[in-house]
């Protein structure tokens, strides 16, 4: 019989989460990827080290590459002591380490799934994970389809406990085969066992964010178009594509960025409250508000989105390559790297309120943060002499990298004139509360292993993000691109995008 240990950190006796997850086998397909190795497996470590884990748990590699157990419980070592945000503690990696195992096979080799399913079996049987089994699919998105269906075809798609599957974006191309590729999953998958990550909805602002309009009575009553002048919500990197040039290329900023991770903090900040605080009135509420932005037409397309390519330039006083001549890029690529764009949320709530989305690779700073700005007073009182001039109250909500919200507002300026300046109430996590957050992936991995898919996308969220973002590039086949590089990296973009924003008499955030 195989030895079945259970992580238990000393140092975190009795920390426990609220409902502990059962026993389960976690498999992860891509196990030797950069997927497994950075995000993962450090974050199934961290939650073994916070005794977050199962009494009883596999992790299961299933990859192409030979491995034995102890190869890859070596190579994830590696991984955890290089990517965790907690150091290795030889007690915890110890008793951790004897619970990974590994199956090798290819990925589109049905034997391989069968002799996955008797692995499973056998481990049900021997170490009591009672056929709970969680599937990641941590792979290119063009081997998801085969994967699912060879699950299907070995009957890994049901078991005596339960059965979940975690997909990684992009959940399609476009808005045909997002709804293709949903008809394949439910033809094997019933939408219940069905979990797409978004890690950005697993940061703790983005969570916050759901308290913070509705535990506190102050700001839900103006979160609406009589108070609200416009959201800006951004999206920058410092990073260029790093070692994604093919799958980049094409994509493309709109699909790597703007399509999911833009649009569900959008769909965050403006949903409704819901009826119950619950993973379907959720879900039901974000449906709802993606699916009442105003789709744009061809002439809006032209005005309303503007695309960027980066060419070389500075990143922190280093020299940085161009677009064009990162590794597996089109030397001609017409791929943006930027993108800003206005849109529109036709309801009650929201109407006539502009909503600027902008997202940029070799950006001067690395920050994603949701800007709420609110008109300013109906009678200037303090600008009349010309001292200087009011600046509209803002709340920020700062998603990456640290996390925490701002609030700013006018102040006098101590002194005998009327003075005033803006001036900011900042709340951080990691001062307010002594430590910091644990990562999106910790948090997500969790709710699937306890079976909660509020903070995860459901199909009709998917398919109305692609029917906001297909018309666009639809549309941007027709337009001719602009002449790219438009943006030297180390910048804030493209010149447009200034101009674009500008044109509606607003500007965009200082970052």
């Amino acid at each position: 019989m195989l030895e079945t240990r259970t992580v238990l950190n000393p140092l975190r006796e009795g920390m426990r989460v609220a409902r502990a997850p059962e026993p389960t086998s976690i498999v992860i397909f891509g196990a030797t990827g950069d997927l497994a190795r950075r995000k993962l497996v450090p974050a199934l470590y961290n939650l073994a080290d916070d005794n977050y884990l199962p009494p009883v748990y596999n992790i299961v590699g299933f990859a192409r590459k030979p491995r034995t157990d102890e190869d890859m419980r070596a190579e994830y070592k590696k991984a955890v002591a290089e990517f965790s945000r907690q150091k290795i503690q030889d007690q915890v990696w110890d008793s951790f380490s004897q619970n990974i195992f590994y199956v090798q096979s290819n990925l589109d080799d049905v034997e391989g799934y069968k002799r996955l399913k008797r692995e499973l079996e056998r481990m049900d049987t021997e170490r009591g994970t009672a056929g709970n089994r969680l599937f990641y699919l941590a792979v290119p998105p063009e081997l998801m389809p085969q994967i699912i269906e060879l699950l299907g075809q070995a009957e890994l798609n049901h078991s005596a406990g339960y059965t979940r599957i975690i997909l990684e974006k992009p959940f399609g191309r476009d808005l045909q085969s997002a709804v293709q590729l949903n008809h394949r999953l439910h033809q094997v998958f019933d939408e219940s066992q069905i979990y797409r990550i978004d890690h950005y909805l697993g940061k703790e602002a983005v969570q916050n964010i759901f308290v913070f309009r509705f535990a506190n009575g102050i700001l839900e009553p103006i979160w609406n178009r009589t108070y609200i002048n416009n959201i800006q919500i951004t999206v920058a990197e410092t990073v260029g594509v790093e070692q994604r040039g093919e799958y980049y290329d094409n994509s493309g900023a709109l699909r790597d960025i703007i399509q999911n991770h833009a649009l569900q903090l959008l769909a965050v900040t403006t949903m409704e409250p819901p009826a119950e605080f619950t993973p379907n009135d959720v879900r039901d509420e974000k449906a709802q508000v993606l699916r009442a932005i105003r789709p744009l037409n061809f002439e809006e397309i032209r005005q309303s989105t503007v695309r960027g390519q980066y060419g070389e330039g500075a990143i922190g006083g280093i020299r940085v390559a161009g677009y064009r001549t990162e590794p597996e890029v089109n030397p001609e690529s017409a791929t943006e790297t930027y993108v800003a764009m206005k849109l529109h949320i036709d309801n009650w709530r929201w109407a006539g309120v502009p909503f600027y989305l902008r997202t940029g690779k070799h950006l001067p700073k690395r920050l994603t943060e949701i800007a709420i700005e609110f008109n300013l007073p109906p009678l200037m009182l303090f600008g009349k002499d010309g001292v200087n001039q009011m600046e509209p109250n803002s709340l920020v909500f700062n998603i990456q990298p640290d996390e925490g919200i701002s609030l700013k507002f006018e102040s006098k300026i101590p002194g005998q004139d009327n003075r005033i300046r803006p001036v900011n109430m900042d709340f951080r996590y990691t001062s307010s509360f002594g430590e910091a957050a644990p990562e999106a992936y910790e948090r997500l991995l969790l709710d699937a292993m306890l079976g909660d898919p509020m903070l995860f996308t459901r199909y009709d969220e998917v398919e109305a993000q692609w029917a906001v973002i297909t018309p666009i590039l639809e549309a941007w086949k027709k337009i001719p691109p602009p002449a790219f590089p438009n943006y030297d990296a180390g910048t804030w973009g493209p010149k447009a995008a200034d101009e674009f924003i500008q044109g509606d008499g607003r500007k965009w955030r200082r970052l």
